[in-house]
């Protein structure tokens, strides 16, 4: 008989059945907090993160490529390109790519060396940085460069190793002209002008491109691509005329050349009624295309070529800093203008005042000299302004009286900066002692002791001959967006009236009379009615900034023009003042600039002998009436052969040469082709000077002091250089210069 089994005791089963479910609470809670866990990090990748992965999930998957905008043009008032931006690539590498492909690194270095001019041993080291999808080669290449790059790329199967995006470069097609107010661009936008300060609105907003990539960041064609457009910057039009620009660049540079010692000069040309700046010119100057070089002698003269390295910086500074508004200056006698509007206007003086000169005046125990040390003696109010006599400017000034002055200086804007639209103007300074000093008022009424920058100093005289409106000198007359849209205009509304209509009148007939019969004569325009001031200003140190202010036609002013020349050489054989220094320069550049603004001359009886005209067309007429011709039109006549008609003549028909000159007419005899050289006349009188000239075979026309007559009148310029050869009946200008003036 079988045994019954045996039976498990029931603490035994009751023990299995709690290890079960502990085993179960186990598998449960270790599942649970495995559930929890993954949910937390999920919870943490998918919502917490989720932005942030998913760009980075992006930026694996796709490439962003930069489309630059283009920046916005600048124009000058004629609508002339003064700066543009052009289609340039930007030429990288993936070292990471390269290292993938398994391509020749020391190839693709040597290659793109030699197409990019850029150094080879720099890509090697590049290409070493294989974690990198994106290394520059060379920014900004030519589509030429670019192209043959292209060329390059396909040809050795390198595409995803090298690649290009579309930028832009800056061009700037007037080189040097106007580059202290232009500016110009670095690798973060505007760096210096205007360039700088419309910065913002010229720049516009990058496009951008999102392509699809592989892992090796080679684009994948045919996969996703999105374009986002690139917005272009705006465009500037200023109020600078690149051909006053010209003339005035070219007076500075004739200035320095003729008397500088390389510590610069300063050139501003404004128009009266506005304001606008016609023309701003700073020496030393620099080409904007490639700021970075050294554009002028005088900024490395006498230095070693170490010197210049260790100096690189500072030199490069010095050339493109624009001294018409980043320095200051003591005016000296220009300022003059300022003294004579503030004591006619406060009704101090009158044209019927009279002031006796006895070369000194003293002043709290202080001598102050005029420059005629024995005295002008007894003079007129248009006499004293004409001699520049510094007694009778204190005398003036002292009757204004410190308050009143003081309040002046402050209403012609000379102790503040003008506001002018560009970067780093100064502003004017002022001692307290003009407060109740009565020596510093006498020395501020002839112009010294105090500082002001030349554009604040040209507003302010252009405020005492408009009328006595003082205008916020500007550069930028309106900005168009790329649509053409005028999104900006300037408002050359009046900061305020100075001095009255009727004092402004009266100040425009004294400072015609200063150039007509002054120390300012030098500044003479044969036909046009020229006002002005020179100025000679003492420095620390016992050097002198010399100067001259003229503006035209005196009676209804349109433009005005203040020259600057800093340190100027001692060693010239020309008295050193603005009116034998500066006032020919300003002649000679008035000379060119008012026919071009379209200031029509108005010739005296005696400036009409000597004024241009052209010459009649005189071949094939009998050799009798074209003489007859010549003498009714105030020509000289020479007959050279003995033929009855004219068969050549010189000048030919149509050159515009001088009324009075000789004309040389060829009756059968050939006309020589030989060239003529052209003689030296500088420091020759008008009549030795045209000798010379006629002997040559060449026709002179002059310009700058009036009274060619007298011996102190001089050439002291001539627009051919001597020993150059030209052809016969040209025409050459020469400067005369009255050396007896003194200021």
């Amino acid at each position: 008989m079988a045994k019954a089994p045996k039976r498990t005791p029931d603490s035994a089963r009751r023990a299995n059945r709690t290890i079960g479910y502990r085993t179960l609470l186990l598998l449960a809670v270790f599942g649970v907090g495995t559930f929890v866990l993954l949910f937390m990090q999920l919870y943490e990748w998918q919502i917490t993160r989720y932005d942030e992965l998913r760009q980075i999930a992006v930026r694996q998957q796709t490439m962003r490529t930069t489309v630059s905008a283009s920046r916005g043009s600048i124009f000058d008032r004629n609508g002339r390109t003064l700066a543009v931006s052009s289609t340039a690539e930007n030429i990288m590498l993936s070292p990471l790519s390269i290292e993938n492909n398994g391509h020749d690194r020391r190839m693709i270095a040597s290659n793109l060396a030699a197409l990019l001019d850029v150094d080879e041993e720099a890509l090697m080291k590049k290409m070493e940085r294989t974690f990198s999808q994106y290394e520059f080669v060379k920014k900004r290449v030519e589509r030429e460069d670019a192209d043959r790059v292209r060329a390059f790329v396909s040809e050795n199967g390198l595409d995803g190793d090298i690649f290009m995006e579309p930028t832009t470069k800056r061009y700037y097609p007037f080189g040097s002209l106007a580059a202290n107010v232009i500016g110009f661009t670095n690798e973060d936008g505007g760096a210096y002008g205007l360039e700088a300060v419309y910065n913002d609105k010229m720049t516009g907003e990058s496009g951008l491109v999102i392509s699809a990539k592989d892992v090796n960041g080679t684009p994948m064609l045919y996969q996703y691509e999105q374009y986002f457009d690139a917005k272009d910057g705006c465009s500037l039009q200023t109020t600078l005329d690149t051909t006053v620009q010209y003339y005035l660049e070219k007076g500075l540079s004739e200035l320095e050349s003729r008397y500088g010692t390389g510590k610069g000069a300063t050139g501003i040309v404004l128009d009266v009624n506005t304001s606008a700046i016609l023309g701003m010119a700073s020496l030393p100057n620099y080409d904007l295309n490639d700021p970075g070089k050294l554009y002028n002698g005088f900024l490395t003269q006498g230095m070693s070529e170490e010197q210049v390295t260790e100096k690189l910086t500072d030199l490069r500074y010095r050339q493109w800093r624009n001294k018409a508004i980043n320095d200051t200056y003591e005016p000296g006698s220009t300022f003059k203008i300022l003294t004579l509007s503030m004591g006619l206007e406060e009704g101090v003086i009158d044209l019927d005042s009279t002031f006796n000169c006895t070369g000194k005046v003293e002043i709290e125990k202080e001598i102050i000299n005029c420059s005629n040390r024995s005295g002008h003696g007894h003079q007129s109010l248009k006499v004293a302004a004409g001699n520049s006599c510094n007694p009778a400017f204190i005398n003036i000034g002292l009757k204004v009286g410190n308050k009143k002055f003081v309040e002046y200086m402050n209403a012609f804007g000379l102790t503040r900066k003008t506001g002018i639209d560009t970067t780093g103007e100064a502003s004017g300074f002022m001692n307290d002692e003009i407060n109740y000093s009565k020596l510093a008022l006498a020395c501020y009424a002839f112009g010294q002791n105090f500082n002001v920058t030349p554009v604040a100093l040209i507003a302010a005289q252009a405020a005492c001959i408009n009328g006595g409106y003082l205008r916020e000198p500007y550069l930028v007359e309106r900005i168009t967006d790329a649509d053409g849209n005028v999104v900006y205009r300037h408002d050359n509304a009046p900061v305020r009236q100075v001095i009255s209509e009727e004092t402004s009148a009266t100040v425009r007939d004294i400072l015609e009379y200063v150039v007509a019969q002054g120390t300012g004569k030098n500044g003479q325009v044969a036909g046009y009615r020229i006002g002005g001031k020179t100025g000679t200003a003492d420095k620390v140190g016992g050097n002198v900034i010399v100067s001259f202010v003229c503006f035209a036609p005196a009676d209804d002013p349109k433009v005005i023009m203040l020259l600057t020349l800093d340190e100027p050489s001692r060693y010239t054989g020309t008295y050193v003042s603005g009116g034998n220094m500066v006032a020919p320069v300003a002649s000679s550049v008035m000379a060119d600039l008012l026919p071009y603004l379209g200031v029509e001359p108005t010739y005296s009886a005696s400036e009409l002998v000597g004024a241009d005209a052209p010459v009649p067309n005189l071949v094939g007429e009998t050799a009798q009436a074209a003489q007859e011709k010549l003498r009714e039109l105030g020509f000289g006549c020479r007959v050279i052969g003995d033929g009855a008609q004219v068969t050549d003549q010189t000048p030919a028909g149509g050159a515009i040469v001088p009324n009075n000159a000789e004309i040389l007419l060829y009756c059968g005899a050939e006309k020589s082709d030989a060239p003529c050289i052209v003689p030296n006349v500088i420091g020759d009188s008008a009549s030795v000077a045209n000798q010379k000239l006629t002997n040559a075979g060449l026709i002179m026309s002059v310009s700058g002091a009036t009274n060619r007559s007298s011996a102190s009148v001089r050439a002291v310029s001539q627009s051919e250089e001597p020993g150059k050869e030209v052809e016969a009946g040209t025409v050459v200008r020469v400067q005369l210069s009255d050396s007896s003036v003194t200021d």
